[in-house]
């Protein structure tokens, strides 16, 4: 992020310089900068996934593709797309039908609740969408997170262990557009909780959550795909400027539209000026699940019965071992995506480091049971010992 000097240590809208913000987000990103990209369109580089597989699967050249990775979304432009994220678009489809259920029943529980961004009615969504998922469809929900590029975009930005949590938003014909903003965990403060951070945590918030939306239908530019404002990530200042009228008025001006098919996925800095877009088409119910990754040195905004989710998920990885269908990395995949992968907080007195530096996590737990083809009923009873002994 680019440190724009603050005498005071702390932002706040007198820090505030559309000029320099316009200057800002009208860089260009230069090709020779993302050499794995398939092309540049609006700024924003396109990664096909076919043609990564080799890169994916090789250490050093995974590697070097991640580091790319970050850089965009750190130094570049702050966006870009993985272009046939799900090849398959099988898993993407039964995950929809679950997904379906799901709105109807809480729907038919509640009445209809709206998206916390438009009015009742128009839009539909999943709140923890990640663990509904798994409780109601295990089998469904390995096959969906068996995703080693998301995987892999997750660990760029935020390195292992990182803590998933999703969201699926439903935009009927006729659903409204967002305002400009930036997300967690700054942007989900007051303009006046916002200026009481350090200028330094400001520059840390970022770094700490990935966003990240997989299509699961395709998104012409009518049916409203993300607004999103290249570099504006870079802007120190943002979680300030974002609220003043004149950024909105800039930022509606400048924005960019990508279409997406199905099965592609973006990923963003959650610093990035963006904002869901009006669904003008007359036909198109536009389904996304909204991916927030966070850091496991952070706290994901949304609370997870990880416990429950290993137990629901373990009888499926165990069969694909046993079975021998399960590729290593797909399967580590699934498991970050449903485990905790951080040893702490953690009572230290019960559950001391052994043979290490920190405890066993939730993670390490569930992979050392499939690679030993521990039953369910030892996993669980392992998994619930390791969790009393992690309590105050």
């Amino acid at each position: 992020m680019d440190q724009q000097i603050t005498p005071t240590g702390y932002f706040d809208e007198t820090s505030c310089d559309l000029d320099a913000f316009v200057a800002l987000t009208g860089r260009q990103l230069d090709m020779a900068d993302v050499p794995h990209a398939d092309r540049v369109l609006k700024n924003v580089p396109v990664y096909r996934i076919n043609d990564l597989q080799n890169t994916l699967q090789g250490e050093s050249t995974r590697r070097r593709l991640m580091a790319e990775w970050a850089a965009v979304l750190k130094d570049l432009s702050g966006v870009l797309v993985l272009e046939g994220a799900f090849p398959d678009t099988g898993p993407i489809d039964r995950a929809t039908d679950v997904y379906n259920q799901i709105i109807a029943e809480e729907k038919a529980q509640s009445g209809g609740g709206a998206d916390h961004f438009a009015a009742a009615g128009s839009n539909d969504r999943i709140w923890n969408s990640l663990q509904k998922l798994c409780l109601a469809a295990p089998d469904v929900f390995a096959d969906y997170f068996a995703n080693y590029a998301i995987d892999t975009v997750c660990e760029a930005w935020l390195g292992p262990n990182y803590q998933m949590t999703a969201q699926v938003n439903l935009v009927r014909p006729g659903g409204s557009a967002q305002q400009a903003h930036r997300d967690f965990h700054l942007g989900f403060q007051t303009a006046a909780e916002c200026a009481r951070y350090p200028a330094h945590v400001h520059d840390l918030s970022p770094v700490m959550t990935l966003q990240g939306a997989v299509a699961h239908t395709d998104m012409p530019v009518e049916s409203g795909p993300t607004k999103l404002l290249p570099f504006s990530q870079l802007y120190g200042p943002g979680y300030a400027a974002y609220r003043l009228d004149a950024f909105k008025d800039y930022f509606e001006d400048a924005h960019i539209q990508l279409p997406l098919s199905k099965g592609d996925a973006v990923f963003f800095n959650p610093a990035l000026f963006h904002a869901a877009g009006a669904n003008t088409s007359s036909n198109i119910h536009r389904m996304a699940n909204l991916l927030q990754i966070s850091s496991a040195f952070g706290r994901a905004m949304e609370s997870v019965d990880r416990i429950a989710m290993c137990c629901a998920l373990y009888p499926v990885l165990l069969d694909k071992v046993l079975s021998w269908v399960a590729e290593i990395r797909a399967l580590e995949a699934t498991v970050s995506a449903c485990a905790e992968g951080y040893s702490f907080p953690s009572n230290l007195d019960r559950d001391p480091p052994v043979g290490g530096l920190a405890p066993e996590t939730q993670k390490q737990l569930m992979l050392r049971a499939l690679e030993e083809k521990w039953s369910g009923s030892k996993f669980e009873n392992a998994l619930i010992e390791q969790a009393g002994r992690r309590q105050a």
